[in-house]
């Protein structure tokens, strides 16, 4: 019983500190930004003045209105599109069995191996041939193409755990292959689809050097392509970096709250099937 109880207390310490170094600096940025503006800050302190001006100075002067809804354009086009090509080439790969089904398998881990960074100026110059270079269209394309490999990979781990004679049963009732997706797979992976698309946006909204290179209309970057440039500017003002760098961030953690169950029951149910 001790033995057990030393574990327990073991287990509660190591999760709390894991949890005070995740949050520590967290908190450290917000009470910067709760600092008068451009009061000189030194590690974690305490404003002797609390002030929510830094945030409205850091939206008017970062011009985050425009970089807010060019993030949220892009986002909201990436998560579905990338996650509903990945599920059908999972479900293609997975459940039909396609013609080849594993050299593409293949193909797609090996793109989990290829970084956004070595692909960038070659793929400059391609979207840039067709004329979607500068614009979201180009960005919403290149962002779902370099997703694909992960959504691939996970969906296909996804439904290569679903029973066979689920699968069959469905057929037997005379549910065609959309169908049997639609109606079968999908309502029972709502978990993975959920996660699934929490990355996606995740990673859609933190994605810096592929905007900055694909767009060149400063008013039409993203939030976190913006903030650079702020940073740039404002490099001695921390109370006003530590809001801008807030006001970015507050989508990610808005979303991961309103999603956490799920995200959480997604990760869970795909390490225990692995």
């Amino acid at each position: 019983m001790r033995t057990r109880t030393g574990g327990t207390a073991v287990r509660y310490t190591l999760l709390v500190a894991l949890a005070v170094t995740v949050l520590l600096p967290f908190v450290s940025i917000m009470l910067a930004a709760l600092h008068l503006p451009g009061a000189q800050i030194s590690g974690l302190s305490i404003p002797s003045e609390w002030s929510w001006r830094n945030f409205s100075l850091a939206w008017e002067q970062g011009n985050f209105s425009n970089l807010m809804r060019s993030s949220v354009i892009i986002a909201f086009c990436v998560v579905p599109l990338a996650v509903v090509l990945a599920t059908l080439a999972a479900y293609g790969l997975a459940i039909l069995k396609v013609w080849g089904n594993r050299a593409l398998s293949v193909g797609f881990v090996l793109g989990l191996t290829i970084p956004v960074e070595l692909v960038v100026v070659a793929l400059y110059f391609n979207l840039r041939e067709v004329g979607l270079t500068n614009s979201y269209l180009g960005i919403i394309l290149a962002e779902a193409a370099l997703f694909m490999p992960f959504g691939v990979y996970w969906m296909q781990s996804h439904f290569s755990s679903v029973p066979e004679e689920l699968v069959e049963a469905a057929r037997i009732d005379g549910a065609r292959d959309l169908a049997v997706l639609v109606k079968v797979l999908v309502p029972i992976s709502w978990p993975a689809i959920t996660t699934l698309s929490v990355l996606y946006f995740m990673w859609s909204w933190n994605q810096f050097l592929l905007v900055l290179v694909m767009m060149q209309d400063p008013d039409r970057r993203t939030a976190p392509a913006g903030l650079g440039l702020f940073v740039g500017q404002y490099s001695t003002d921390i109370p006003l970096l530590a809001a801008a760098s807030l006001i970015v961030i507050a989508p990610i953690v808005l979303v991961y709250l309103l999603f956490q169950r799920s995200f959480v029951n997604g990760i869970t149910q795909g390490a225990i099937k692995g």
